[in-house]
């Protein structure tokens, strides 16, 4: 019996440091990749516009009831390794699908600001949900809606057409993507 108590205890033992070293593993992984993840943060690009902050309304001369002319957008926290930033201008609350007002690409890195009715030069403009090769401006049917100024860096500048949409776009830069940043402006009738 002593020898049977002998081997029952020599065996938890064994199970005992098997568990504590299966912990210890685990706690280093999860410490190793939470270290892993707070090292790689980096800044995210900065949009943003003189006439509207974060989350606002979007003044009235940036709608179809104003000029329609596109609000001015400043960018900023760029990667320095970017070779073209890409701005796409989209509506989710649109009734069918989401809207796209505005969508352009080969944007110099070096870009600090959009100015207001400017489509930066040697940008490119494809086609926005309207058909056109343009800035549309917010013009919700009822309710309001939010109008998000997405601003990507890439690795690459693009051979695309004019024809490209804004689906086939964010298809192509998918894995092109250095950062991006966000502004978002609401707009109600």
């Amino acid at each position: 019996m002593y020898f049977f108590n002998i081997i029952i205890l020599e065996m938890g033992k064994k199970i005992l440091v098997v568990f504590l070293l299966l912990i210890f593993l685990l706690l280093f992984g999860f410490v190793r990749n939470l270290l892993k993840v707070s090292t790689n943060i980096k800044p995210m690009i900065s949009v943003q516009s003189p006439v509207f902050k974060n989350g606002e309304l979007i003044p009235l001369e940036y709608t179809c009831d104003g000029n329609g002319i596109n609000p001015p957008i400043l960018i900023n926290n760029v990667p320095q390794s970017a070779k073209s930033l890409v701005l796409i201008v989209d509506d989710p609350d649109a009734p069918a699908a989401t809207f796209t007002h505005w969508v352009i690409w080969n944007i110099d890195p070096l870009t600090k600001e959009i100015k207001e009715d400017e489509t930066p030069i040697g940008a490119m403009v494809g086609v926005n949900s309207a058909g056109k090769n343009q800035y549309t401006p917010p013009c919700p049917p009822s309710g309001t809606h939010r109008y998000f100024f997405k601003v990507y860096a890439l690795d690459i500048v693009l051979n695309l057409p004019p024809t490209t949409k804004s689906d086939e776009l964010s298809l192509i830069i998918k894995n092109h993507i250095l950062d991006e940043g966000v502004l978002m402006g609401k707009y109600s009738r």
